[in-house]
């Protein structure tokens, strides 16, 4: 929501004795008197609310003459409304009143100029706007409404000023990353499996709603030998050729250092002055190559730092810091627009553990640079990103995994004004395919790392190595995934706990329920296709319990073939809706077999259901197979099924890590909640399965 308000105070010229106030055009004018300054702002709040707490954003822009400094005022309607953490000015609040002053880069806004600011809050009960708001203690004068729509901000055209950091890494949201191109290790940028980049291809993924691209590149073997190491003519003028493309678009482009992180920059602990001499020579050469590039053109040190045989944390984080701030010197050095340049460093394994984080910060703080932005990336809590240990929901202890993340890297750096970008995000076990994880619980990750990142004011970049965007026909492999990750980037969803409603093929047809999420939104109804289901008759709501009747999950699942028999979705007062599949099953049938070690399949008979994963023990009730503290085995590593062929594979992974002689007990848990129990036996390279 908006509340826009317009503050007015004009200059006089001509002595007004007794004069009171005009209204013209709907705009309220209080004359004062000469001596006043004259200030005249549009003030914008806006919130995102969630239960018991909200992000509110603030623009104030400058319609009179030039301010040098400022103080905004408010006043909470309510008294359990509270301001916990504030960026972008000096917050102070006193019962209900609340002010916030100017930093020191932000206080000279000239005529037409504006500066954003926020805070994060809390409140119980209700969170109502305020209602009138002061700048250089001049009052807000007319109504809490706007008589005519305020205006929205479009895109920037131009970055903002040198020096706005927060203000720069905020127009680059969202992003998207370039995956497995010109970071690819190969004869040139198609070597991994993705096509030549061309202008069309940007201009698609412009036209997706993204402001900024992360281009990932190898350097490692497209350079000469020492002590030059100079870049290949051809390679460079390429990625030169992509970023100019990129940066007429309209794009915010990131280029770095990529995979030379783990070829041969991780040798630094044992050859330093090799390493380091090369890396340099390399910063020289790209610093020097982009100099004249636009401010929308930033640089990332290197990807995902990493070191072999250091002595320790105390090591690697000596080295990283030499590698930073070694590649800080360069490109600062090197002039042209590279002295102001926006920087991006990342912290060891662009990991963000607490420790981790403070040797960036501390060489920020050593730096003391205000066009440096931090990084990390973030693919999730492990067990869930790639479906192991029983990490087969999006529950609690994954959510929270997020929220402790996140959290960690706004109080340690967006809170003192230093922007961040999460350069890569996804899934890890999308680098096999996007199925590893259940498709219900991805959907629920993405809206919840979206809203999350928004009220922590982080930028995200999706990492997409050709598993999302298809980079030949223009269109996204799961339109309805990227329909969920749009619509985080600017408000939330409702989801529920599974997208799926298994119904028996025999026996009577029951009611089924499903738990609501609603994440701030409302409910407003069950629609198949273009038809409105009637509530009451087809589905009840109590609570945040949605329940199906049985009438209407007889008429849903007809004649009751295997598989999904109806879809359906729920909608909710914004975001988008979220689907259910009314699936009819019955209790899959595992068949006996015989193989090897590297080729054994199961003959399974899936009867409308799906796999969610596997457990494996010995006799005596130890684990088994990889991964051996957890009897839980990795989805699509240690065993994968195949649908089409009726069959799950137990790869050469899982036997790789089975005990000759010695039989395993599989336990094959679905998402209807059926289970089947298989064993099999390993002797050589000879495997023998039988049921039960």
């Amino acid at each position: 929501m908006n509340v826009w308000r317009r503050l007015s105070s004009r200059r006089r010229t001509v002595a007004l004795a007794g004069a009171s106030a005009l209204v013209a055009g709907g705009l309220v004018t209080i004359p004062v008197t000469a001596a006043h300054a004259a200030t005249q702002c549009d003030v914008a709040y806006t919130t995102n609310d969630w239960q018991g707490g909200f992000t509110a954003n603030i623009t104030i822009r400058n319609i009179g003459d030039r301010l040098t400094s400022w103080t905004l005022g408010f006043t909470f309607p309510d008294a359990n409304q509270r301001v916990q953490q504030g960026w972008s000015a000096r917050w102070t609040q006193s019962g209900r009143n609340v002010t916030a002053q100017n930093e020191s880069y932000n206080g000279n806004l000239a005529t037409g100029a504006s500066t954003s600011i926020g805070f994060n809050g809390a409140w119980s009960g209700s969170n109502p706007k305020p209602t009138s708001f002061t700048v250089n203690g001049v009052a807000c004068n007319g109504g809490t409404t706007p008589t005519t729509p305020p205006p929205t901000t479009p895109p920037p055209t131009t970055p903002p000023p040198a020096g706005d950091a927060m203000a720069y890494v905020d127009a680059m949201q969202p992003g998207w990353n370039l995956g497995n191109t010109f970071d690819s290790v190969g004869a040139d940028e198609t070597a991994w499996g993705n096509p030549r980049v061309t202008p069309a291809q940007l201009d698609a993924i412009r036209a997706q709603g993204f402001n900024s691209i992360r281009i990932p590149v190898t350097w490692s073997n497209r350079h000469g030998a020492a002590p030059s190491y100079t870049i290949d003519a051809a390679w460079l003028n390429r990625i030169k050729e992509v970023v100019g493309w990129a940066l007429d678009d309209g794009f915010y482009v990131m280029i770095n250092i990529h995979h030379d992180s783990w070829q041969w920059i991780h040798e630094m602990p044992t050859n330093r002055t090799t390493v380091l001499n090369r890396y340099n020579a390399l910063w020289t050469q790209i610093a020097a190559a982009f100099r004249d590039a636009g401010p929308k053109l930033h640089f990332e040190s290197v990807n995902e730092p990493q070191f072999a045989n250091s002595s320790g944390d105390a090591q690697n984080a000596q080295l990283l810091h030499e590698l930073n701030t070694s590649f800080h010197r360069i490109v600062r050095a090197s002039g042209g627009n590279n002295a102001t340049r926006m920087l991006v460093l990342p912290t060891l394994h662009t990991s963000s553990d607490q420790p981790r984080i403070d040797e960036l910060v501390s060489t920020f703080t050593q730096l003391n640079d205000r066009n440096l932005i931090a990084t990390v990336h973030f693919y999730g809590y492990w067990p869930f990103s790639v479906n192991v240990a029983g990490g087969t929901r999006f529950d609690a202890v994954t959510q929270q995994d997020l929220v402790d993340r996140f959290d960690r890297v706004h109080n340690a750096f967006v809170a003192r004004n230093i922007p961040v970008v999460i350069g890569e995000y996804g899934l890890l076990g999308f680098d096999r395919h996007t199925g590893t994880v259940q498709q219900g619980e991805k959907l629920k990750f993405f809206e919840f790392l979206g809203h999350y990142a928004r009220t922590k004011r982080l930028t995200t970049q999706l990492w997409d190595n050709g598993q999302h965007f298809d980079r030949v026909a223009f269109r996204w492999k799961d339109a309805e995934l990227f329909a969920q990750i749009k619509s985080s980037w600017t408000t939330r969803s409702g989801t529920a706990s599974a997208d799926q409603v298994y119904v028996p093929r025999t026996g009577a047809v029951t009611a089924k329920s499903l738990t609501l999420n609603l994440n701030g939104t409302t409910f407003s109804g069950l629609r198949q296709g273009t038809t409105n289901l009637t509530q009451g008759t087809d589905y009840t709501v109590s609570g945040n319990q949605l329940t199906l009747t049985a009438s209407a999950l007889t008429r849903l699942v007809g004649s009751r073939a295997y598989g999904v028999n109806a879809t359906l979705h729920a909608r909710f007062s914004t975001g988008v809706p979220w689907r259910i599949d009314i699936v009819t099953y019955d209790p899959p049938v595992l068949s006996n077999a015989t193989g090897t070690t590297g080729a054994f399949a199961i003959p399974t008979q899936f009867r409308g259901d799906q796999l969610a994963t596997m457990e494996a023990r010995y006799a005596d009730g130890s684990n088994a197979g990889p991964h051996d503290w957890t009897s839980y085995k990795e989805f699509d590593v240690a065993f994968a099924p195949d649908y089409a062929a009726n069959r799950i594979t137990l790869t050469s992974t899982f036997f790789g890590e089975v005990r000759d002689g010695a039989p395993v007990t599989l336990t094959f848990h679905f998402w209807s909640g059926a289970q089947a129990t298989y064993r099999v036996t390993r002797s050589g390279t000879t495997v023998t399965g039988v049921t039960g």
